[in-house]
């Protein structure tokens, strides 16, 4: 065998042999979850998240594409900046970012086997009972590689992205310049709790003492929990509305706007951003690149040199894969990481607001733990043809068979299906190829194909789209 691949397959099998909640069902409630663990590796590794200026970002939905916002005005601003965000779409070099650029396998290898004395003496300790904590799982091993990739490269800022909730996830020990939690909703509840409040409380396990905290939770309920959270710890609160608002862009005679204008009060003062446009698809990105400017001007705040261009040039030049990305043309072929009902709510928004194609056709899969009749639901009316499958990459993957039934109790709870309406055509592939295969036969050039349901569906699909358009393209 090459070398260089017998030596990647070494650290994927040592990072992947260990405990992994992305691939596993997760404890009841919070169990298996503690920051004792982390702690101690990071002890051993010399404490890197120290040294690191950190923007800390929990919510539901939208704090994948707040992080890359924060991160790609800093950038913009000449500032290095590190950012870590999770799960990965292709390759887990996609998690570790400076300067808009992922880590290289090299330097991650490299990190790997700088935390791997650390991880083996923790889990001889574990074993030996001289350690009454279990060793070290998947998740907390690379957001301690992260932390010490970004401490070895000397980042001036690290946007750090919450994995699962926030009071224990294992990135909740850092101690942020700003934390943000971008939303709530209902997801993760048999972890989290089947309440917004009692799901809000997990995520303001980010609020530290004295650290601005910037929200942009709408929502009576959570919004009330975050600000009892905050006054409890001394914390700044910067709300959604109160402190930050979007307004609509004056139109004068033949002037044509796509931005907005973007309001931040800061102390007696309101920061204004006027005709602002951001580059991600879709009116939620909207708030969450107002959320993104609050914490932007929280750092301001700091001292932090962030001028006004870079606002602009960052946030319309941001990118994030498969956040409503068009990957192809003729037929359009739209992907989208949307895993939850509110999410999949913003995306048939912008579905419906588009330019209208003459058939949608619909790739969907999801992942056991997750609301796939409240998704289907928002889905089905929307399209034409509905291809189910199974993604293959991760054993938390609802079966064909389970899927089928949950999209049956989703049409028969379809209130929109009804009357003249028609019932969209459904059939089943077994894997995403075999999906993409299918769609790419049904679909016309003027036909929109969606893929959506889950990041590793997106994560498998992706790749195969743009391969064969690329192919069709040098052919």
């Amino acid at each position: 065998m090459n070398e260089t691949v017998e030596a990647w397959n070494d650290v994927l099998a040592f990072l992947y042999d260990r405990i992994d909640y992305e691939r596993q069902d997760t404890p009841q409630r919070t169990r298996g979850f503690k920051l004792d663990r982390m702690r101690e590796l990071l002890r051993r590794l010399g404490n890197p998240q120290d040294s690191l200026p950190i923007i800390h970002i929990a919510g539901t939905k939208g704090k994948g594409s707040t992080a890359h916002m924060i991160a790609s005005v800093i950038d913009a601003a000449g500032l290095r900046c590190g950012l870590y965000t999770s799960p990965h779409l292709e390759n887990l070099e996609e998690r570790f970012i400076i300067q808009g650029t992922a880590c290289s396998t090299a330097k991650l290898r490299e990190l790997v086997e700088l935390v791997r004395p650390a991880v083996v003496e923790m889990e001889k300790l574990a074993e030996n009972g001289k350690q009454q904590a279990s060793p070290p799982t998947f998740f907390e091993i690379i957001t301690a590689m992260a932390l010490l990739y970004f401490h070895q490269q000397r980042v001036d800022l690290a946007v750090i992205e919450v994995g699962l909730g926030g009071r224990l996830d294992s990135t909740n020990v850092c101690q942020p310049r700003v934390s943000v939690i971008t939303s709530i909703s209902y997801d993760h509840v048999h972890l989290l709790g089947n309440t917004l409040s009692l799901i809000a409380r997990e995520k303001a396990g980010i609020i530290k003492p004295g650290i601005p905290i910037v929200s942009g939770v709408l929502q009576e309920e959570p919004r009330t929990t975050i600000q009892k959270i905050a006054e409890q710890q001394g914390a700044p609160l910067w709300n959604i509305q109160d402190d930050f608002r979007i307004e609509d862009c004056e139109q004068k005679a033949n002037q044509t706007s796509r931005g907005f204008n973007y309001l931040v009060k800061v102390g007696s003062q309101t920061r204004k951003w006027p005709n602002l446009e951001v580059g991600l698809k879709g009116e939620h990105q909207r708030n969450n690149a107002l959320v993104a400017l609050a914490a932007l001007a929280c750092l301001q705040e700091q001292g932090w040199d962030i001028p006004n261009e870079a606002v602009y040039d960052g946030l319309a030049n941001v990118r994030c894969p498969a956040r409503i990305e068009t990957v192809a043309e003729h037929p359009t072929v739209l992907i989208d990481t949307a895993h939850n009902p509110a999410s999949i709510e913003s995306l048939v928004k912008y579905l419906k607001t588009e330019t209208k194609s003459a058939r949608n056709i619909l790739i969907f899969a999801a992942s056991n733990d997750k609301d796939a009749v409240g998704m289907l639901q928002l889905l089905l009316p929307v399209f034409d043809v509905v291809i189910l499958t199974r993604y293959i990459t991760n054993p938390r993957a609802l079966t064909i068979i389970a899927l089928e039934q949950q999209c049956q109790r989703a049409l028969d709870l379809a209130t929109d299906i009804q009357g003249d309406q028609t019932i969209p055509f459904i059939e089943s592939c077994e894997d995403p190829s075999a999906a993409w295969n299918r769609a790419a036969e049904l679909a016309a050039t003027e036909d929109r194909i969606c893929i959506t349901g889950s990041f590793y569906l997106a994560g498998e699909i992706r790749s195969l789209v743009i391969g064969n358009a690329v192919s069709h393209v040098t052919s």
